[in-house]
Order: structure tokens, then sequence, then C-alpha cells
């Protein structure tokens, strides 16, 4: 292709970041599409070599680059002077508003009879709720507040993209037969009455825009149990910030747990992909970490960069996006399998696999 590279930011992060990141950039590679690639320094162990969990350098490379493939932070659990996570300043500081979580059930259920059924997506606002930072100790310590920040215009952008979202699914699948585009906007509005009885009104305001998507309503405490339980019921899950960090990582079980799980966090001008499965300290280093998550990864960003692309060359990385992501179901089902999925291949052996059937399928 003659087309100008997209420049994409490489942050292999902390611990098995290191491992799977390059894994997902091997395949990337194997496209042939035209990407350059550059590395940048994040996390934890970057902090306690430079005192900078995210270096200015790395913030304006991220600025100026088309997608940032994001690994993993292993970020302390007790308050350490001067350390803020990188992945949360990244989102705030590039205003990636809306975190996507693909889940498909294929195959790791298939002796369930809702096996290959489930095919959800939970969005999640990404830049405020109880996460916005607003804490405070009062009582000379005997008392800690957190203030939940839930803001109209928040609202509104993270429910469009939900519904536009529903709205290209529906249209990807391509039958007849399939199935309605369905929103299921999640929130607390009986107890949180201002906060999500906000975020719940600006949500079914969006609806209107949408008749031709399916539009329902649950409480988050039902929407968990009906993940656990009926998750082939939902097709685009809409939620605040801290619901949709917990409800993505209880709807992935059913794409085979976190090790698996890919994530999209998306703004107006920027776009950061990252595996969820965070550093995993104790397998760091052996060489067995699963690379398929930041595969997913990689192709998510394939996606990403199609809708931005030239018209002439957009399908063909949407195409490639495909592949990648029929490669990673088949590894899935056929092997090689790493630890975590009771094999004993190495993560370079995985990646090889879905390069191969990717490049042969």
């Amino acid at each position: 292709m003659s087309a100008p590279p997209f420049t994409i930011l490489v942050i292999p992060g902390d611990g098995i970041g290191r491992e799977v990141i390059p894994a997902a950039v091997a395949v990337l590679q194997a496209t042939g599409l035209p990407l350059r690639f550059a590395e940048a320094d994040a996390g934890w162990e970057c902090f306690q070599r430079s005192g900078e969990a995210l270096p200015p350098e790395t913030l304006a490379a991220a600025r100026t680059a088309d997608a940032v493939l994001f690994g993993a932070v292993a970020s302390p659990s007790h308050p350490v002077a001067g350390y803020r996570s990188p992945i949360v300043r990244l989102r705030r500081e590039l205003d990636l508003y809306a975190n996507i979580r693909p889940v498909f059930d294929d195959p790791p259920h298939a002796d369930d009879p809702r096996a290959r059924r489930v095919d959800l997506v939970v969005v999640r606002e990404n830049t405020e709720d109880l996460y916005a930072g607003r804490e405070r100790v009062e009582d000379g310590g005997a008392t800690a507040i957190a203030e939940r920040v839930i803001t109209r215009r928040a609202s509104e952008r993270i429910a469009r993209v939900a519904f536009e979202l529903a709205r290209a699914r529906r249209a990807a699948r391509n039958t007849n037969d399939a199935p309605p585009a369905k929103v299921t906007i999640v929130h607390k509005a009986n107890v949180l009455r201002e906060t999500c009885g906000l975020f719940r009104a600006v949500a079914l305001e969006v609806a209107q825009a949408y008749p031709d998507v399916q539009t329902d309503e649950m409480l988050v405490d039902t929407c968990a149990l009906q993940l656990a339980t009926r998750p082939e019921r939902f097709d685009v899950i809409v939620t605040t910030n801290l619901f949709g960090d917990i409800l993505s990582d209880v709807a992935c079980a059913w794409g085979g747990g976190l090790g698996l799980a890919s994530s999209a966090n998306l703004g107006e001008q920027h776009a950061l992909f990252e595996p969820v499965h965070g550093a995993a300290p104790d397998i760091a280093g052996k060489g067995i970490a699963n690379p398929l998550a930041a595969i997913g990864c990689a192709a998510l960003l394939l996606d990403h960069l199609a809708r931005r692309a030239p018209p002439d060359i957009a399908p063909a990385i949407h195409a490639w996006s495909a592949r990648i992501q029929h490669a990673i179901r088949h590894v899935r089902a056929a092997g090689p399998h790493t630890p975590d999925l009771g094999g004993n291949a190495v993560t370079s052996e995985v990646t090889d696999a879905v390069i191969a059937h990717m490049l042969t399928s």
C-alpha cells in the first residue's frame, strides 16, 4: 500500500506487558499494513527508575500517535508520594471517555446450551463518577469521603457511543434474521437519585434519536445477576464508570476470563488499546503469558484505524482485523494453549499460531 503509515505508540509498561505487547506488534507487522511503531516508557518500574510514572515525552508521543497500544501497570496497593497511575492519567489527558469491552463466548463454554450465543459489549463512561479523584479525609482521619461526579455532557456522549455501536453491530451482522440492535442502560437511580438519575435521564433522551435501536434499562445489581445467568439477552450495555468497571469483569467470564479480555479507550482525537489482565507479576518473565488479549487489542486497533483511513484502504484494514479475530477464535479452540488455559505452550508459540492461521485462512 502506498498510503502514509499510521503511527502506533507502543507502551509495554510493567510485568507481562513487556511480553504480550511485542506479540501484538508481531501480529500487526505480519499484516503488511502501513504501520510505523514507536516505543515509550510508563508504569511503576518507570516511576521507580525516573520518578515519573508517565514521563512528559511519553504523554507527548501519545498525543501525536494515531493510536496507543498499552501493556500493563503494576501499581502499588498503598499510597506512594508522587505516584499516579499512568493509565488513569492517559485516559484523562487524552480525554478517552469511552471504554469498550467486547465479550464473545467461543468456545470456553461449548458444553453450555447458551454457548456461542454470548456476543455483547460493555460501554463504560471512562472519565468521571467515583473515579474523578475527589476524595478527602475528615475528622482527623476517622472519616473518608469520595465525591461522585456525573455530568450531562459525559452521560450524553457515552450514550451516543453506545447507540452508534449497537447500530453498527446490527449492520455488520448483515443477515435478515439477525437480532435487533439493543442498548441496555444500567444505573442505580432508585437509590442514587441525583447522580444515576441524571445519567438515566440523559441516556433515555439520547435513545429518542435512535428509533431503530431497542432500549431498555436495568438496575446494576439486576444486571450483574443477568450477566452471570442470562448473558445472551444483552447486546450493548451502557453505564457509568464504576459500574462499568465491575460489570465488564463479570461479563468477561463468558469470554474466558480476564486473561482473554481486550479493551478500547476511545476519545474524539485519541485512542488507546489495552489488555485487561494487568501486570501478572507471578508469571512475569517466564514466557508463558497468554498473548490473546493483547492480540485482540491489535484487532480493535485496526478497526479504529479503518474508520479513520482513506476509503481506498479502509476495507483492507477491516479485513485484517477480521482475520486476526478469526485466528484468535481458532487458537482458543484448537490451541496451542498457555498454562492459564490448561496447556503448556509459551507466549511465542501462541503468537506464531495466530499469525500462521491469519495468513493462511
